[in-house]
């Protein structure tokens, strides 16, 4: 009997070892790129429920995110989305406290003339939906919520918003080209389970113009393709004249405001713009019932960078690098954001998907990497929000915040 069960005990374990590694195998195999079998499950995404404050009443805490960006850089392969140099990005993120993550696929406009989007970005269009894909699966993994964000990049240097293709003939072709886009990547937000879709990003001659409702007709046909919530990311300055809000799950900003108006403004000044931002996040979530997200924040690197937050770090010459003016920036405009019930949350712009690639951005660039301003942001991950889901009803705590916040 002693040698029967040790024979026993040998062979249960090289039935285990066995077992084991089969189960490795075919773990390998599902999610092994282009397989074919590595679609994960679909995930239960939640959508928010009626009301300025429907996020929280779904149960959700207040959104912490971070925009990873592509490698903007076709010289650069094997360290953008999905590859082993964006999960080490994941993983910084993550310990930053983040829970949500930004990707932001881009597609090519020549000019402002709107004649249609060239989804090819640095790599052909397919490579970058599969490298898409595994980079949404490597977010899920690491417990990471991901926000998909289609973004136009004009070759002209010009601002998207500005696209203008004239005719109405002209304007009916730019929207079947930017739909089937958009369309593409909301196939990709499906499959992958993304738990939140932007339909669009600074488009202010389309959608706050009499072109908006075909806009408004393209959100809801991605509705037939994407079952998440969807939001469109409003540039700060035309948000209130949005004529597609209605359509949206979330009001979704780009919020680059700024906090003074002339250069050298003291800390308390900063904290009076961000507490008026507060305010106008406040009227906006009551006017319409909807949560009001940042779906982009950030300061550059240099001194008063909240008089012109929007301004691109490339064309800067003889830029004094200021951590300071940065981390500032952030706790000036968070700060009173943590203490409203109907804001709810923003994302960091942005980190890259390599983090040791230092030819993304200059050292004043937006960036808050290894800066003052991280610590300011893991300050604000770490806090309790009023808009996180543990609430009274009726009442909402104060934000509970641990470290350098005022």
């Amino acid at each position: 009997m002693i040698v029967a069960s040790r024979s026993l005990s040998r062979s249960s374990a090289r039935l285990a070892r066995r077992a084991s590694a089969v189960a490795a195998l075919v773990s390998a195999v599902l999610l092994a790129p282009g397989s074919g079998l590595g679609e994960p499950a679909p995930r239960a995404r939640v959508l928010p429920s009626e009301g300025a404050d429907g996020w929280r009443a779904a149960g959700q805490d207040g959104v912490r995110g971070i925009t990873v960006g592509p490698i903007e850089n076709g010289y650069h392969p094997g360290v953008g989305y999905g590859s082993a140099a964006y999960g080490r990005t994941l993983d910084e993120c993550a310990r930053m406290g983040a829970r949500w993550i930004a990707l932001t696929p881009f597609g090519r406009v020549l000019d402002l003339n709107g004649r249609g989007v060239d989804p090819t970005f640095e790599r052909p269009f397919a490579q970058n939906r599969d490298d898409v894909r595994r980079a949404v699966t490597m977010a899920h993994a690491r417990g990471l919520s991901v926000m998909l964000v289609p973004h136009l990049w004009v070759e002209s240097g010009a601002w998207r918003a500005e696209i203008d293709p004239g005719t109405d003939e002209a304007w009916d072709a730019w929207a079947r080209s930017y739909g089937a886009f958009v369309r593409a990547w909301a196939e990709v937000a499906e499959e992958t389970g993304v738990d939140l879709f932007s339909a669009g990003v600074e488009l202010r001659s389309w959608v706050t113009t009499s072109r908006a409702p075909s806009f408004a007709a393209l959100v809801r046909d991605l509705r037939r393709v994407y079952r998440g919530p969807i939001t469109y990311s409003a540039n700060w300055d035309d948000v209130d004249h949005t004529l597609v809000l209605g359509e949206l799950d979330v009001i979704g900003i780009n919020a680059f405001y700024p906090l003074a108006d002339k250069d050298g403004a003291p800390f308390e000044d900063l904290l009076e713009g961000g507490r008026r931002v507060r305010d106008r996040v406040h009227a906006l979530a009551e006017t319409w019932q909807k949560p009001v997200l940042f779906t982009e924040i950030g300061y550059t690197t240099r001194p008063d960078p909240a008089i012109r937050p929007w301004e691109w770090p490339d064309g800067m010459k003889d830029v004094r690098i200021d951590e300071v003016a940065q981390a500032d920036a952030y706790r000036a405009l968070v700060a009173p954001l943590l203490d409203e019930p109907l804001f709810m949350g923003f994302f960091v712009w942005r980190l890259y998907a390599d983090p040791d690639d230092v030819s993304q951005e200059a050292g004043w660039g937006f960036s808050p990497r290894g800066k003052l301003a991280e610590l300011v942001v893991r300050d604000a991950f770490a806090a309790t929000w009023a808009s996180d889901a543990r609430r009274t009803p009726g009442w909402a705590p104060a934000a509970r915040v641990p470290g350098i916040f005022p």
